[in-house]
């Protein structure tokens, strides 16, 4: 499995003609566990709504880039480790900015799609996480959503959404928060009266 990372187009575009020779030692360097040889490559950064950089690290069996087109393909077992959100796919396409950041404009992933989003509480304790799963799933960065298509279902604590047409689109925003456009069904999961005591209950 390799692992993208790319700070710069011309960084990110120029590591792909030495993919081949890089391969055995960035797989002694890796020290994360998948199912092939994890690649290191160039970081893909942007910056923040802080002014902070964002990285953006992709890892998968293959990738391929367009130069001219600033576009990036990455295929098997593929894994998004992104500060806005998680995602696995069997396909990713991304496209970049074309401004100095060169950062992330766009992504597009295909096939057994897992997405994770986390959203803050106010009041400073655990964040809410959402997980969403669909065949596809597009991130832009420009409004920070992530748009769930073909039978899309998102699970958020104990509660799940569920499409009910195929037609039915979810958008997870960069705040966690869920809207759906077409026909869906909401499940909501409480737990017994038991449980509930034990987790509201002071710790002594």
């Amino acid at each position: 499995m390799k692992k993208f990372l790319a700070p710069s187009i011309l960084i990110f575009m120029a590591t792909a003609t030495h993919l081949g020779a890089q391969n055995s030692a960035a797989a002694e360097e890796s020290t994360k566990p998948s199912a092939t040889p994890a690649q290191r490559q160039p970081a893909l950064l942007a910056k923040g709504a802080s002014d902070q950089p964002i990285k953006t690290e992709i890892y998968s069996d293959q990738a391929f880039f367009d130069t001219s087109k600033r576009i990036g393909t990455f295929t098997g077992h593929v894994k998004v480790n992104d500060p806005r959100f998680n995602i696995q796919s069997d396909k990713l396409t991304v496209f970049i900015q074309k401004e100095e950041s060169e950062g992330l404009e766009k992504a597009i992933a295909e096939g057994n799609v897992g997405v994770v989003r986390d959203r803050p509480d106010p009041k400073g304790g655990p964040p809410t996480r959402s997980v969403g799963l669909s065949r596809t799933a597009v991130y832009t960065a420009s409004d920070g959503n992530m748009e769930l298509t073909g039978d899309p279902r998102v699970q958020q604590g104990m509660n799940t959404h569920v499409a009910t047409s195929p037609n039915t689109v979810m958008i997870l925003n960069q705040d966690g928060q869920l809207v759906t456009k077409g026909p869906s069904r909401t499940e909501i999961r409480q737990q017994p009266q038991d449980e509930q005591a034990k987790n509201e209950a002071p710790k002594q």
